[in-house]
């Protein structure tokens, strides 16, 4: 009796060990699971305007940026930052208070615009601020709000067509002479470029593009024409005479500096005919207040 009575004790001894095992198994693998996913709601795309907070009054005070999150662990946060034809390796730490989520994430530091990103997870948005480390720029410090967005090429995407495609960054002064009381008065009239309707109702992603359709356009037309087609991939534009058209699109988002090997053949026979015609092309100059 005492015999049996000892080996029904180990078996019961023998379950509850296989018991806990499992148990602290299926534990292992429900914290392995929970590490791996937790921040998979920050991963990816985020877009939103990056505002000038320090800035000198030649500078252009606002640019659409994209950061991109590729990958999280317990010590590194790796990403991008796009913006203004800059596209930055960036590198950095998460901190984690169970109430705020935040970031310090770097640019290497070797070119003239690096800097540093510091931000938080605010709900369904990114808040932060970037800082140069050089302070001879002429923007040392920006903020930004950015919603997580997807990018899709779409060769149907177009320009607003209540938008505005005047040229701000390039004007015309003409001085003029009048005669007031009768005396010479010198003042400067200030012109600049504008575009035609074509910018909204050409589409030279789409449709094969004829010397008929470009020959009495405007040399704005023609620019803004062809440079839809690499907004359209998400080239991130240098030039501020193309970015202050493009960054108030709602679809337009900024993901590299180099697309050409995304381009269709369409495109790019379309891209060498705009280029052939801007050449003989001649701006047109209206005056504007602002």
């Amino acid at each position: 009796m005492k015999n049996l009575v000892i080996a029904f004790l180990s078996i019961l001894t023998l379950a509850s060990c296989n018991s806990n095992d499992k148990k602290t198994e299926k534990n292992a693998v429900d914290s392995t699971a929970t590490v791996n996913t937790t921040y998979d709601h920050v991963l990816g795309m985020w877009v939103g305007d990056f505002v000038a907070e320090e800035y000198r009054e030649d500078s252009y005070s606002e640019n659409k940026i994209t950061l991109v999150i590729k990958s999280i662990d317990k010590d590194k946060v790796i990403g991008r930052s796009v913006v203004a034809g800059n596209d930055r390796p960036l590198q950095g730490t998460l901190t984690d208070s169970g109430n705020k989520i935040s970031f310090v994430m770097d640019e290497p530091g070797d070119q003239k615009y690096d800097g540093r990103f510091e931000f938080e997870l605010r709900n369904d948005t990114l808040v932060g601020t970037w800082k140069s480390y050089n302070q001879e720029i002429n923007v040392t410090k920006r903020s930004f709000k950015l919603l997580k967005k997807v990018f899709a090429y779409n060769p149907n995407l177009m320009l607003d067509k209540d938008g505005e495609y005047v040229d701000w960054q390039s004007s015309k002064v003409e001085k003029v002479i009048d005669t007031v009381d009768g005396e010479a008065q010198t003042h400067t009239n200030e012109y600049y470029r504008s575009a035609s309707d074509a910018v909204f109702t050409i589409n030279s992603s789409t449709q094969e593009l004829k010397e008929s359709d470009l020959k009495n356009l405007r040399k704005l037309d023609l620019q803004i024409l062809r440079n839809t087609i690499f907004a359209r991939h998400g080239y991130s534009f240098k030039k501020k005479t193309y970015r202050q058209f493009f960054d108030y699109a709602d679809w337009y988002i900024p993901v590299s500096n180099d697309v050409n090997g995304t381009l269709t053949a369409l495109e790019k026979k379309n891209i060498k005919l705009l280029e052939r015609f801007e050449k003989y092309a001649e701006d047109n100059y209206d005056s504007f207040g602002r």
